[in-house]
């Protein structure tokens, strides 16, 4: 097929495909392309994020220790050059999340962080029960469902942190609720 032929085959199937669809969409002023369902992300809804947070954004899906992890990144570009995340949300699956201290020895294994001296707090999410430190917060939803959020503190409040995580729930709690 000649480079004219590719082209305008290429431009017939775009356009029975557009025309299939509906209108398209004019892509945004500002060259930016939002993600459809960007609040949700792997049977959870994201429904608060801090003010200022960067807007690169990049999902993962990797595993570690037996445990599956669903991955959203936000990264800022730094004017020196490179990115810095902003913020980090895990939504983990596992049999070895069975209970909460279970959850505890997994991701304290995972941060490479000393069991016994890490410097854990109280963390309830509605009825579900977890820890926080000053940087991140993690609960577990049910046994073999965890969520974790790690925040920048140097750049967002603790408030922040806090009013990031309780915003990360089931999307069909979040559904009843509204």
């Amino acid at each position: 097929m000649g480079s004219t032929t590719r082209v305008l085959f290429t431009v017939l199937v775009f356009t029975v495909l557009a025309a299939g669809a509906g209108p398209l969409a004019a892509p945004p002023a500002d060259g930016a392309v939002k993600e459809v369902g960007m609040h949700e992300l792997a049977g959870f809804s994201v429904d608060h994020l801090p003010e200022g947070i960067g807007d690169q954004v990049t999902d993962f899906h990797t595993e570690w220790g037996g445990v599956a992890f669903a991955s959203r990144v936000w990264e800022r570009e730094l004017p020196e050059g490179g990115y810095s995340v902003d913020l980090k949300i895990n939504i983990l699956r596992g049999g070895r999340l069975g209970d909460l201290p279970a959850v505890r020895a997994f991701l304290a294994e995972y941060h490479e962080r000393d069991v016994q001296t890490w410097d854990l707090r109280p963390f309830s999410h509605g009825g579900a029960h977890g820890h926080r430190t000053d940087v991140l917060a993690f609960w577990l939803v049910e046994p073999g469902l965890v969520a974790e959020v790690r925040l920048d503190t140097a750049r967002f409040s603790d408030a922040e942190l806090t009013a990031t995580a309780l915003g990360v729930r089931p999307l069909e709690q979040a559904r009843s609720r509204g």
